[in-house]
């Protein structure tokens, strides 16, 4: 009797420990795991397909009992951590199912029950009846993030600002920036440094171009009339002198006065000594057209006669290709000279050398 009691409570327990089983496998199947796993490729080590799924190996290695060296057999199911834990990979938004046939397709969850692999695609639940070779993840593809738009609290590049220095002769020239002191002005045009007086400057203008305008290297520079200003351009692009270096030295020796004299007779706009005038023909030399014509020819023939050197043609033009020769094709020692080609010298670019003679001995000219 005893023995039949015992028998019912086993059958009793029994039953109610299948009961609960059944229960658990039952709440399982209707939560769906998201257990996601892959195949171990040949070679492969719990570190090697973390690397390459891009999770970390530390949770893959937790995940499946292993150490981050472990090499794993070839065809080894790996379990992956589930969709919710992030990845350096990014979101994973499903899997690709790899058949041993070779067949694929994809599922939006992939997990194993009771020694099955089961997928959910959409609202169809079923199980892999066929063996499967492996399951990877797919990973969203990042969205770049869209350009932002410009904050208005945020200034835009500022357009460069143009530098004009006026001078008391009406003549003014651009340059790159100026700094004012009580003395004068230093000014950089084309990385070259130059000081100019405070009595030779009328005033110093700064101005924004307007967005588009279209700069013109002839413009970086004029004389305040505009009749004078085309004269230099005409002339020096006909005789090919840089318009330029016509218009410093019309600016040295006249300040643009048309009816500029000077004590020992240099005539006109360009100075223009009256045996010079008549070697070019000039018969009026007080005409602007004429004057500066006459005067852009004489540079053009001291640039063949010196090679180019423009020092030697500012130190000819100031006292006389005769001076220079006799000096060895050299600025002469002419203290009046050499001030005359380090002024326009420095404005117009040459070295530090070439436009910064020692002064020495007074000139004779002029």
């Amino acid at each position: 009797m005893k023995y039949l009691q015992r028998a019912t409570t086993f059958v009793v327990l029994l039953l109610a420990a299948q009961l609960c089983i059944s229960s658990t496998t039952s709440a399982q199947t209707s939560n769906q795991p998201t257990q996601r796993t892959t195949t171990a490729h040949s070679g492969d080590t719990i570190a090697k397909i973390a690397e390459r799924l891009g999770i970390p190996a530390a949770e893959l290695a937790r995940l499946n009992k292993l150490s981050e060296t472990s090499r794993v057999r070839k065809g080894t199911m790996i379990y992956l951590p589930e969709s919710s834990s992030a990845t350096t990979a990014g979101e994973v938004i499903g899997n690709t199912i790899t058949l041993a046939d070779g067949y694929t397709f994809q599922a939006d969850q992939v997990w194993r029950e009771n020694g099955e692999v089961w997928y959910r695609k959409g609202n169809v639940t079923a199980s892999v009846n066929r063996e499967v070779k492996s399951i990877t993840p797919i990973f969203k593809v990042p969205t770049p993030p869209p350009t932002p738009a410009a904050d208005p609290k945020i200034p835009l590049a500022r357009t460069p600002i143009a530098v004009w220095i006026h001078l008391v002769d009406g003549a003014k020239f651009r340059v790159d920036d100026v700094q004012e002191t009580s003395e004068g002005a230093w000014y950089n045009r084309a990385n070259i440094s130059n000081f100019i007086s405070k009595d030779r400057i009328a005033s110093i203008e700064r101005e924004v171009p307007t967005a588009g305008k279209r700069s013109n290297v002839n413009r970086d520079w004029t004389s305040g009339n505009l009749v004078i200003d085309e004269l230099i351009k005409t002339n020096g692009n006909r005789f090919g002198v840089d318009p330029y270096l016509v218009f410093l030295v019309i600016e040295k020796e006249s300040h643009f006065r048309t009816r500029a004299l000077s004590p020992k007779g240099a005539l006109g706009l360009m100075q223009l000594m009256p045996s010079t005038a008549r070697r070019f023909g000039i018969t009026k030399p007080y005409d602007a057209g004429q004057n500066i014509m006459g005067g852009t020819r004489y540079l053009r023939e001291l640039m063949d006669t010196f090679g180019g050197q423009v020092n030697l043609v500012l130190a000819s033009y100031n006292a006389g290709e005769g001076a220079v020769i006799k000096y060895g094709r050299s600025v002469p020692p002419y203290r009046e000279t050499r001030d005359y080609v380090k002024t326009i010298g420095k404005r117009y670019g040459l070295s530090g050398r070439e436009s910064n003679p020692d002064s020495d001995v007074p000139s004779p000219r002029r």
